[in-house]
């Protein structure tokens, strides 16, 4: 196996190596722009709704006398339903098309607004059954990135992957404007209002994307599951759990912890759960780049030293200001991470990478909903939000002493040419 892997990815990295060739394509003109744009804009509104029930809970939990623990399990629903629904969205694109399976997932979560906004939620339950639909806007990561990589050549994936994924900038925005609207019309109304961009964003799909020519022949469903007999993907997909899930739950969570530990408006702690979450979408490229350098391995040990540091620090958090600055710290670090983790899945599973990018995926919105709930349960048990960035803490912790386990055999095994 491993000398499998490692002439797949020398071959692969002296590709990535040679010279351009006189008359090759620029990126511009090598892939199909539209398309492109198309899955950025798709991209960027799923996540965008994915987590705006985080920035309504406030005012939810108000009008539905929601406990702490019932809040957390409100904003983690559409992070643990998007995870499981990646998976059932790369069988879908797999067989119908990246286009046709963004089609449907777009229809379905308009409808399941324009559904909430019309009828009205009024329970718990209702809460849970709209974070449900919400879930399949956070699986569109599974169809917005096939979409746009397929049209491009193996010297210009990187740049493809990186604009389509720009799209995790949405949740800045649900941030941003979600609780004033909110104060202005209701909170119920925003779920009405999301419809109108998500409607004009299904138009200008429909209209410019379009599926490559040279899709790859569906997989067998066994197929999917092939990389889990490597205890390397159980690894990755762990580190991604804490990385990602770190970064989604904590923008799931923050406004309820600005509201209920400092006791900000829903306006300003929309602000502030903006400032946090767009520094850690800043920075996922950055983290490619930064492992690209440094290497992989390298980038992680320092993300996971960072973030348990900033995590331990926010428990104990005396001022907004303070709290504000450390999340700050640790979102940078998550967002970090995410690109580190993304600079090694490639070099071990290059031929399984779209099955790996789903499974990673999955892992990392698994570790969003854990966060967010038990951030929730401890609130309500203790009374207070720390237990629960302590616990996270001590989860970055065993993810570094995991990385100290296995780095002496990944350095040794994947001689890919590039820095792990």
């Amino acid at each position: 196996m491993a000398a499998s892997v490692q002439t797949a990815l020398g071959a692969r990295d002296t590709r990535a190596e040679a010279p351009r060739v006189p008359g090759e394509k620029g990126f511009w003109s090598s892939g199909h722009v539209p398309t492109l744009v198309a899955a950025f804009l798709y991209f960027d509104l799923a996540f965008m709704v994915w987590v705006l029930l985080g920035p309504l809970a406030p005012e939810i939990a108000k009008t539905l006398h929601l406990s702490a623990a019932e809040k957390g399990l409100m904003v983690a629903t559409p992070t643990l339903a998007g995870a499981l629904l990646r998976v059932v969205n790369g069988l879908l694109v797999d067989r119908i098309g990246p286009k046709r399976s963004g089609a449907i997932s777009q229809i379905i979560v308009i409808a399941g607004l324009m559904s909430a906004y019309l009828l009205g939620v009024n329970s718990f339950g209702g809460t849970l059954a709209l974070g449900v639909i919400l879930g399949f806007a956070g699986a569109s990561f599974a169809i917005a990135l096939p979409l746009a990589s397929r049209w491009y050549p193996p010297e210009h994936q990187g740049k493809a992957m990186g604009l389509a994924g720009m799209g995790n900038s949405g949740t800045v925005f649900a941030a941003l404007f979600a609780p004033t609207l909110a104060k202005i019309f209701g909170w119920n109304a925003v779920l009405g209002l999301a419809c109108i961009p998500l409607a004009i964003v299904f138009v200008a799909y429909m209209l410019m994307a379009k599926d490559a020519p040279d899709a790859p022949a569906p997989k067998k469903l066994v197929e999917y599951f092939h990389p889990l007999a490597s205890t390397d993907a159980w690894w990755l997909m762990g580190f991604y759990a804490v990385t990602f899930g770190g970064f989604v739950g904590l923008a799931a969570s923050l406004p309820i912890y600005f509201t209920d530990r400092f006791g900000l408006t829903p306006i300003m702690a929309g602000y502030c759960t903006a400032a946090c979450v767009f520094a850690g979408s800043l920075v996922r490229p950055m983290g490619g780049a930064l492992a690209d350098r440094i290497g992989g391995i390298r980038a992680l040990s320092m993300v996971f030293v960072v973030a348990a540091l900033a995590l331990v620090a926010v428990s104990a958090a005396p001022t907004v200001a303070f709290a504000l600055a450390t999340f700050v710290v640790a979102m940078l670090a998550l967002g970090t991470g995410n690109g580190a983790v993304f600079q090694l899945v490639p070099q071990r599973f290059q031929a399984e990478i779209g099955v790996m990018t789903g499974l990673v995926g999955m892992a990392g919105g698994i570790g969003g909903f854990y966060l967010a709930s038990s951030l929730g349960f401890a609130k309500q048990l203790t009374g207070s939000f720390s237990p629960g960035f302590l616990i996270f803490a001590g989860l970055s912790v065993l993810a570094l002493a995991g990385l100290m386990v296995v780095k002496p055999r990944w350095r040794a095994a994947w001689s890919t040419g590039a820095r792990i």
